[in-house]
């Protein structure tokens, strides 16, 4: 027997029979948004009320007397109300999250959203087929907005930008990789299976509860509709006298300025990559024949080394500069001892925290490259970097040391490059340290081993990448003599006595001094190796591709690292005199600072002849 019948105490009527007296709430009889308030003789029991709450249609269907809401009315109003309070809580959230981290303060969510009072009218107006579905599909798309807003905010306190949904998506899998390397296989797999539970909940439950609140309101027309005139009443005041709690507007239009900012930034992605690969097809030194380029370094073994994350912080950061700097001063000694001269400047890097192929593309290509979309495009091309200069001229042999790569890497040809050694070419033996496959002297040696050492007919020029200063810096390798190097197997012990990622990464502190001494031991193991294998004719060229990430260069760190040019010949400084660049490995405050993409024309134009195909005869 339904509650309604029993309340009315009419134990003539089957239940049937009152179950026909409550029309479905489709029917024109019973219009769920004007259904009358129940008289004190028809007002239900605290089981139906717990049935209303849990969204149940309590106008078609019946509350069984024997169910647990009837037998336990207080806990199922309880149940009710507190699922009806989570739904509206949620729903809050998915329309006032920020897709900012600096922004995730309380006052954020202490406003009224005008996309809720929007779609609690609409729903008020639509039939009860309709109504239900458009909820299901509008829980649905906040849940996407709120998964694309927490990838927004992961992506800035890592990369410092914003996710990009026409590229970024195949940088998830660098990131799967990145924590097998730092927390194993198991420890990612739980990650893994994590961010799945946590996608399928951002796509179910805003759903299910806008559901549920629009059932509510579908109950309760009139109160429904009061509110949301209230709502959108205080909302239009407070727009109008630009009302804030604690900075923020109390009128939010947070959600659709954030869809919009998304549409927009899908169409200047478009638009970019038409622009940049005009861009990348124009280059004034793209016909600049080899016996024009580089002649001010004939003869010389020039190597350009990466290294990884080291940025402006590791040299200025009161916390991890003391360390570096005293490397810096030390190396810079040591050098001069060794007949070496040095002078240092600034570059800003296109990329932050991460994607350093980003970062050494723009350096070698002279073209602003800082996002995937873009690597794609010029790699895809035949646009002149250094290192293919150097082969354009036919006078060098020129090879890479590649420790981070782990596949094939077809980009190898772009660059100009006759042999590429990979990580499976260096013939490491030793254990890895987090995501770096060897320490950076072992890949130094192998250098020599494998290049450098060897008789050869031309002089080298080499790129090479050095990876013990990548995140997580964690357990960190040590120097050691040049001649235990050996295969690598001697770092078996070192790895094992180092610390573990987890460990490092609770405190930031902790993160940002073992950040620190990673630098020093890249530094270390740079001049070092030319101490001891350098000759007259070396000539260094070395920077950090990027900063590290926020947590270590903070929210607010510029994106300049430290680059520099070492040599024994004088000749090769004098032609950079005018650069205005610092003496020594440790560029000064004042040093000046260019784009990194500035640096490719610069250093062709000092140590060869300007742009331009050779003069006709």
């Amino acid at each position: 027997m339904s509650h309604f019948t029993r309340f009315r105490q009419l134990p003539q009527e089957t239940e049937a029979t009152a179950t026909e007296d409550l029309p479905p709430e489709s029917s024109p009889e019973n219009l769920p948004d004007h259904t009358p308030e129940p008289t004190p003789e028809d007002a239900p029991d605290g089981a139906a009320m717990a049935a209303e709450q849990e969204g149940e249609d309590t106008d078609t269907g019946a509350v069984p007397a024997d169910g647990w809401r009837h037998r336990h009315p207080a806990a199922a109003r309880a149940v009710a109300w507190t699922t009806t309070a989570l739904a509206g809580a949620l729903v809050l959230v998915t329309l006032l999250l920020p897709n900012d981290p600096a922004r995730l303060t309380p006052a954020e969510f202490a406003r009224i959203p005008v996309e809720g009072i929007a779609g609690a009218a609409l729903l008020l107006l639509l039939p009860r087929t309709v109504r239900r579905t458009a909820a299901v599909l509008a829980g649905a798309v906040l849940g996407l907005l709120t998964l694309l807003d927490l990838l927004d905010i992961g992506f800035a306190e890592v990369l410092g930008r914003g996710f990009n949904v026409v590229f970024d998506w195949a940088l998830l899998g660098d990131g799967a990789s990145f924590l097998q390397d730092s927390i194993g296989r198991a420890g990612t797999i739980g990650v893994e299976i994590a961010a799945v539970l946590l996608v399928l909940a951002l796509l179910v439950l805003p759903a299910l509860a806008v559901l549920r609140l629009s059932n509510l309101m579908a109950r309760h027309g009139a109160r429904a509709t009061g509110t949301t005139l209230v709502l959108g009443t205080a909302w239009v005041v407070s727009s109008a006298l630009g009302v804030q709690i604690a900075g923020a507007p109390v009128a939010s239009r947070s959600t659709s300025d954030l869809v919009q900012a998304r549409v927009d930034g899908v169409e200047a992605t478009l638009k970019d990559e038409r622009t940049f690969a005009k861009e990348a097809a124009s280059d004034p030194y793209h016909h600049t024949p080899g016996s024009r380029l580089l002649t001010g370094l004939r003869g010389k073994d020039v190597i350009f080394t990466f290294i990884e994350s080291y940025g402006r912080s590791a040299v200025q950061d009161p916390l991890m500069a003391p360390g570096v700097d005293a490397v810096l001063a030390k190396g810079t000694e040591r050098l001069r001892a060794a007949g070496y001269s040095a002078r240092s400047g600034w570059l800003t890097s296109a990329t932050y925290g991460g994607s350093s192929w980003l970062g050494h593309s723009t350096f070698l290509s002279g073209l602003w490259i800082d996002n995937q979309q873009r690597y794609r495009t010029v790699t895809a091309g035949d646009h002149l970097t250094l290192t293919s200069a150097f082969k354009r001229t036919g006078a060098w042999r020129t090879v890479g040391i590649m420790p981070g790569v782990t596949k094939s890497w077809p980009e190898g040809n772009f660059y100009g490059l006759d042999h590429v050694y990979d990580s499976r070419e260096l013939g490491y033996k030793g254990p890895k340290f987090s995501w770096s496959t060897m320490p950076d002297q072992y890949s130094l040696a192998a250098f020599e081993r494998l290049e450098h050492g060897k008789p050869h007919d031309k002089p080298l020029m080499s790129e090479i990448i050095l990876t013990s200063s990548h995140n997580p810096w964690a357990p960190l390798p040590k120097t050691i003599g040049w001649d235990k190097v050996g295969d690598g197997s001697v770092y078996d012990s070192i790895e094992k006595a180092g610390k573990r990622p987890v460990d490092v990464w609770q405190q930031t502190d902790k993160v940002r001094t073992e950040y620190g001494k990673s630098i020093q031991y890249s530094l270390n193991s740079l001049v070092s190796y030319v101490e001891k294998y350098g000759n007259k004719n070396t000539v260094l060229v070395f920077l950090g591709d990027h900063q590290p990430v926020a947590k270590v260069s903070g929210d607010h760190a510029s994106r300049d690292v430290p680059v520099a040019i070492v040599a024994h010949d004088p000749d090769v400084l004098k032609r950079i005199s005018d650069w205005g660049w610092t003496p020594g490995l440790n560029p000064g405050h004042k040093a000046p600072v260019w784009r990194m993409d500035a640096f490719r024309n610069r250093f062709l134009s000092a140590y060869g002849s300007h742009p331009g195909p050779a003069p006709s005869r």
